[in-house]
């Protein structure tokens, strides 16, 4: 198996940090993305959205998608849990997983893709909705900061997947300019530096 990633892409090291919680080893094999060299119609058969990170089989098949990526090693490699280990905390690390998706990847990236100019060679770019997108994101700093006053992780004192898209989510902001304060949020704070302490985010 192999996986194409461009390295500094949040959801390759999203993958790269699963990986590593789970022992797993794995190639992996760089796709340029400022190049374009997901682009080409080679890769395009392997991701019809021409995205990074996909996962390649030892059988040819491919696997697109981040989190269907965790999913299928979850399958492979229960020991230890990250997607929960009952029903309820299963369910809440889901709910935080869409959360950190939509309102924290999702925001960061539009900002980035509209406002950074690494994508202006391949797509119309409104930087006033970039900009917006940034402001979304620093609004849901607060409420990370009001749920993580009272939580270890953000499935109380249970660390999963959702810890760790959060987490490559929130440090991509830094690219934008997008970075939670630490007098304003001191919980945000504590929580992204004991996540980014982990072995794992070194990965």
């Amino acid at each position: 198996m192999k996986i194409y990633e461009y390295a500094s892409a949040p959801n390759c090291r999203r993958i790269r940090m699963y990986l590593a919680e789970k022992g797993i080893d794995m190639d992996y094999l760089p796709v340029d993305l400022a190049k374009g060299e997901n682009l080409t119609k080679e890769y395009r058969c392997k991701d019809v959205n021409a995205k990074v990170p996909v996962l390649e089989l030892e059988d040819g098949s491919c696997i697109a998608e981040s989190v269907a990526i965790q999913r299928y090693f979850e399958e492979l490699h229960p020991e230890p849990p990250l997607f929960g280990r009952d029903p309820k905390e299963k369910a809440l690390v889901e709910m935080w997983n869409r959360r950190a998706d939509f309102n924290v990847m999702l925001t960061v990236g539009m900002c980035f893709q509209h406002t950074s100019g690494f994508f202006a060679d391949r797509m119309k770019v409104f930087p006033e909705f970039g900009e917006e997108s940034g402001k979304k994101a620093l609004k849901f700093f607060q409420v990370l900061d009001n749920h993580l006053a009272e939580n270890r992780y953000l499935v109380g004192d249970y660390f999963s997947v959702a810890d760790i898209g959060m987490v490559c989510s929130l440090d991509f902001g830094k690219v934008v300019e997008l970075r939670p304060g630490a007098e304003e949020h001191p919980n945000l704070k504590r929580w992204r530096d004991e996540v980014n302490e982990r072995p794992s985010a070194r990965a």
